[in-house]
């Protein structure tokens, strides 16, 4: 009897290996980043350039490096204004401008995006190719503002007319235009020759943005120690980004199934970085956890936060999410993605309309957006998954079970919430 149970105790612990991935973070090699102090909003550049600024000047250098600065305190700190601020100077600069203008249209159309104002950003991007200077510059603007649109005929178009095939702007879209045709190792094979590039070059912010990006592509690939090694290496040059953190949180989370720890990088993030994003990875990480008490208090404070009109349409969709999962407001949720759809008609746009609608019990119209906007047009789990969903309620076994294989496959991305309801699809 005793042999049998010790025998069932060995066989316990090694399912538990098979099926729990191993440790492959060290808290030792990121601690330090977590304890770096924010940011400073001002320097010596910014100051005395914002000096030059009156309220009637025609001080154009200065509204241009001043916006510069304002979208780098945007990116340390994640607090609204400060892309705002860089809008407004931008918006100046647009305005007195003689000479170099195409660049000014170009910079704010790139503040627009950040703010997801798609239209008004093709529509400087327009603007600035018709000054006709820079047109590889605009060329690449174009195919990203397009891309963000979903009109992806005329991303290509611009695409094709980089004459520069070797260049980091051209690789960085040709990778992302391979990702979105579902083709990750070309994407990832484009992004290392950018980072290549980066590296050569030395410039910091590119190799930064360069490992960032990769990192995040080699977990998608399931390259996890890659996707950790990428994330430290950009903390190296950049100590307080907080993104390559949130990345190693995600790890942490996702693939080593330690919420604690996420939480405790999480945390240190959000002492200096203002995103309401963050309240949302926190209300997953409590949900996991089966914390109801702090799952209900990060819910309430990203309602709060995102309550904030300058963000406009940032976080149109996380909004739709955050009622369909976490709420009844389904007629909420459809008002926010009709609004979408009018700002970019994307599959995730039409994927959150179709979910609204399923939601609302309107199954028939759900299918048909699925089926005109959505199948064979994105490999993205998240919008895949809700796809297998609404197939399940309309009784298509085919269609699900095609998705739940592929989904199966992608539980790293899409969180340990989801293994059990992929599994009951």
């Amino acid at each position: 009897m005793k042999k049998i149970a010790l025998f069932l105790l060995i066989l316990s612990i090694v399912s538990c290996n098979l099926t729990s991935n191993p440790t492959i973070t060290d808290s030792q090699d990121y601690n330090a980043y977590l304890k770096i102090e924010a940011k400073k909003t001002t320097s010596r550049k910014y100051e005395l350039w914002n000096s030059k600024i009156k309220p009637d000047s025609m001080q154009l250098t200065s509204f241009g490096i001043v916006a510069q600065e304002y979208n780098r305190y945007f990116k340390n700190t994640g607090k609204i204004e400060y892309l705002k601020k860089a809008e407004q100077s931008l918006v100046k600069a647009v305005e007195i401008a003689a000479v170099g203008k195409a660049g000014y249209y170009r910079s704010l159309a790139r503040t627009y995006i950040s703010e997801h104002r798609f239209k008004e950003a093709l529509e400087m991007a327009m603007k600035a190719q018709k000054m006709g200077s820079g047109v590889e510059e605009t060329q690449g603007l174009l195919f990203d503002v397009y891309m963000e649109l979903g009109n992806y005929t005329e991303a290509e178009n611009n695409l094709n007319l980089l004459k520069d095939k070797n260049s980091f702007g051209y690789l960085i879209r040709i990778a992302k235009w391979k990702d979105y045709k579902g083709d990750l190792n070309a994407t990832i094979a484009y992004m290392e020759k950018a980072k290549k590039l980066a590296e050569m070059t030395n410039d910091e912010a590119l190799k930064v943005w360069s490992y960032t990006n990769i990192a995040d592509y080699y977990g998608h690939a399931g390259r996890i120690e890659d996707s950790y090694k990428y994330y430290l290496k950009s903390l190296e040059l950049e100590p307080h980004n907080a993104y390559a953190k949130k990345g190693i949180a995600w790890i942490v989370f996702s693939y080593e199934r330690n919420p604690e720890e996420a939480l405790r990088i999480l945390n240190a993030i959000t002492k200096n970085y203002n995103s309401p994003d963050y309240y949302l990875l926190k209300t997953e990480i409590a949900e996991y956890q089966g914390n109801n008490k702090e799952k209900l208090v990060n819910m309430d404070k990203y309602v709060k936060a995102v309550n904030n009109p300058a963000y406009g349409a940032m976080y149109n969709s996380y909004n739709v999410n955050f009622y369909l999962d976490y709420t009844d407001l389904y007629t909420k949720a459809l008002e926010i993605a009709e609004q979408e759809i009018k700002n970019r008609e994307t599959p995730e746009s039409y994927m959150l309309l179709a979910s609204s609608l399923y939601k609302k019990g309107d199954l028939a119209n759900a299918v048909q957006i699925i089926t005109e906007h959505i199948d064979g047009k994105t490999f993205e789990p998240h919008i895949l998954y809700n796809v297998a969903e609404i197939y399940k309620a309309v009784g298509n076994t085919q269609k699900v079970k095609e998705l739940k294989q592929e989904l199966s496959g992608a539980i790293y991305e899409l969180g340990p919430n989801m293994e059990s309801k992929i599994e009951q699809l």
